[in-house]
């Protein structure tokens, strides 16, 4: 049967305050949590990983518990295979952007956590996959070398951070083949990235007085907005300058992108569902108060190139109102359940561990016979081998499902 969950919701300096933030919303669910308008809500976390563990609602015991318990909730396959819930399910709800960040592989998940677990606690790679719940602005991959090139040009202050050797090589490059651009892009990001604090300082005052001040709306993703932007909220920061190298993306509620290992990415603002491989490594190098592994970001990057478009991850139908978004990984795939008024789904996945969230909308859960009234925030586990039947009310009902088909 289904069992209901009580999840866990952080406070990171990043998150969006009080009710204004999803995570908070869909946490208030919780009888014993107060929501404070004036604390930030910044996730909230749904599946077994110990920094943020989901309970049996109710009670004191947590889901990885359970499932060490009953491991035929999760079945033989997935466990023989992954040892336990192989995905974290997520909400996020951001006000100030997130560093600038990839995960590892699992080659280098495994080296890092063994050189450093005070700092990679896990030995496992972090592939993930965010679907917009609300207007959403990140950052993703490396632009087309063409566009960093007018960069340079258009923006002398970023091209004060980088030696004429590595510009010129750059540029030559970008007529050649994959091998020589991505070669040359990584010279060029890794001589950015390591610019003194100084230099740093010194070009971004020039850039902030040359563009000047403007009220800008907080969708708003043109370059000089975003530099203004993640200026004030990180003064001085070296990954201001990362608006002219990585892609740009503004999602509507619904569309998604994935970040495969070694991938560079931020998230900028908005909400968003996210759902990735059971790990917490993360290595940063800019818009973090954080630690910052500049070293091992440059190193560890894929350098691969290309337009916006290109990061994006468009779902497929899956029954009559869902649609299926299917990352080219094994671990997961999210289900988005769509419900018009007393619209019923039956969602027979019955391969495979599932986590489900209500975003919007009120109804009915029904699993092995089992009715269950949902509403935004209810979290639900549902074993393998067990089917799904969502019902919505007089409403509108949203529904995301993570679950493991492989």
């Amino acid at each position: 049967m289904a069992v209901r969950l009580t999840c866990n919701v952080n406070n990171y300096h990043w998150g969006k305050h009080g009710f204004s933030s999803k995570a908070a919303q869909f946490a208030s669910i919780n009888p014993e949590l107060t929501i404070d308008p004036k604390q930030t809500y910044s996730e909230l976390w749904m599946g077994t990983h110990p920094n943020g563990p989901s309970i049996l609602y109710g009670t004191e015991k947590e889901l990885s518990k359970l499932i060490e318990e009953e491991p035929k909730v999760l079945g033989d396959r997935i466990i023989k295979k992954y040892g336990g819930l192989p995905f974290l399910f997520k909400v996020l709800s951001i006000e100030k952007a997130l560093s600038i960040q990839a995960h590892p592989d699992k080659i280098l998940a495994k080296k890092l956590h063994i050189e450093r677990p005070q700092i990679y606690k896990d030995d496992n790679h972090k592939p993930e996959m965010s679907i917009a719940l609300t207007d959403f602005i990140a950052m993703s991959g490396f632009r087309p070398l063409e566009h960093i090139s007018t960069y340079l040009d258009e923006y002398p202050e970023f091209q004060a951070l980088i030696s004429k050797d590595t510009i010129t090589t750059f540029k030559n490059s970008i007529k050649k083949d994959d091998t020589i651009g991505r070669k040359a892009l990584k010279e060029l990001f890794s001589e950015l990235m390591n610019a003194t604090e100084k230099d740093v300082q010194i070009q971004l005052d020039k850039l902030l007085e040359r563009i000047g001040q403007n009220n800008d709306e907080p969708l708003d993703i043109t370059e000089t907005a975003l530099i203004r932007r993640l200026s004030s909220e990180y003064p001085g920061d070296i990954g201001v300058f990362c608006v002219f190298m990585l892609n740009v993306l503004k999602l509507k509620p619904g569309e998604a992108f994935f970040m495969g290992p070694n991938d560079p990415h931020a998230y900028i603002f908005g909400d968003c569902i996210e759902c990735m491989a059971t790990s917490d490594n993360v290595v940063r190098a800019g818009l973090t108060p954080k630690l910052r592994d500049v070293p091992v970001l440059v190193d560890m990057l894929s350098y691969d190139y290309g337009t916006p478009d290109s990061k994006i991850l468009r779902p497929i139908k899956s029954n009559s109102a869902s649609l299926l978004y299917d990352p080219p990984i094994e671990e997961f795939s999210v289900l988005q359940t769509n419900l018009l008024a007393k619209q019923t789904e039956n969602i027979l996945t019955p391969i495979g561990p599932k986590i489900l969230i209500v975003t919007e909308g009120i109804g009915e859960l029904t699993v092995a016979g089992v009715l269950h009234k949902v509403q935004p925030g209810s979290v639900y586990f549902v074993p393998t081998e067990l089917s799904i039947t969502l019902t919505a009310s007089d409403h509108p009902m949203v529904v995301y499902t993570a679950l493991c088909m492989a």
